[in-house]
């Protein structure tokens, strides 16, 4: 027992000392540049100042924030919409099957996201396999031009970050107490209402964890909008690249990180109650 104790003691103390080093203190520096100011001699200069948080005020950002949050909203929507009946069906099965599928969810993990959003290019190029399989059909006319488009951006999105939506979706689906869905059904609810008023509820935790999974890498990755995007596509995570790697204005690269960082918070925070509201609940 009291080797168990110790055992406990010594990987709880590893966990700590690991947020410690590789979150706490890299978060704390980013806040603390971000209040600093910048000169053509150094990255970071004395005095403090509140000049970088005005300056994402200013018309440029704002777009920017705007556009990052579009596409990620559109982002997570689709994933949401795409992932939950795939996560409910796969959550349903016989363990065979349900590991089966586990699997091919996990199998795009084992190549690089980047490898596969290059992949995307001879996807949705003008002479790409979908243009060509749209024309065979006799759909369009002439190629749709998707490539360096926000519905480019998407596309990779989605199909980078998916299994990020489906994953807690299916471990929340898996809990789901039968017994009020059959008492729905035999109170007389339809399957509309008892899927609304019953599954839904009762699944929300795992939806709003699959939500703050997709939304917050949505708008934080850059190299998909690099890709996919081209130079008319600059996201909160292409801000923040060329701020610290092009600019090299850590202060104001240090702002955006610090604002997303609070954006973060607000959304665990949200998840936190939500999930302790439902605990509650069941108490």
């Amino acid at each position: 027992m009291q080797s168990d104790s110790g055992f406990k003691n010594f990987s709880l103390s590893i966990v700590l000392l690991w947020l410690f080093l590789f979150a706490l203190i890299p978060i704390g520096l980013i806040i603390i540049v971000s209040f600093l100011s910048h000169t053509d001699q150094s990255l970071i200069a004395l005095p403090f100042t509140l000049k970088n948080y005005q300056e994402l005020g200013q018309t440029l950002y704002l777009h920017i924030f705007e556009k990052s949050f579009l596409v990620a909203g559109v982002t997570t929507l689709i994933c949401l919409l795409m992932g939950y009946p795939f996560a409910y069906l796969i959550a349903r099965m016989k363990n065979r099957f349900k590991n089966l599928f586990l699997l091919l969810i996990i199998i795009p993990f084992w190549t690089s996201s980047l490898i596969r959003s290059y992949a995307l290019i001879a996807i949705l190029k003008a002479k790409g396999i979908l243009n060509s399989a749209l024309l065979a059909l006799g759909v369009i006319d002439q190629p749709l031009s998707i490539m360096f488009t926000n519905t480019a951006v998407i596309a990779g999105l989605v199909y980078n970050l998916l299994p990020f939506m489906i994953l807690p979706l299916i471990t929340n689906i898996e809990r789901l107490d039968e017994r009020l869905v059959d008492a729905a059904h035999d109170l007389g609810a339809s399957r509309i209402t008892t899927f609304a008023r019953v599954i839904i509820p009762l699944t929300s935790p795992g939806i709003i964890a699959g939500c703050i999974l997709v939304f917050l890498p949505a708008m934080t990755i850059f190299y998909i909008p690099d890709i996919l995007g081209g130079a008319k596509s600059l996201l909160l995570g292409n801000l923040i690249q060329n701020q610290f790697l092009v600019a090299q204005n850590w202060p104001l690269g240090g702002a955006v990180s610090t604002v997303l960082t609070l954006l973060l918070a607000t959304l665990i925070l949200i998840y936190f109650l939500v999930t302790r509201g439902k605990q509650r609940d069941l108490l």
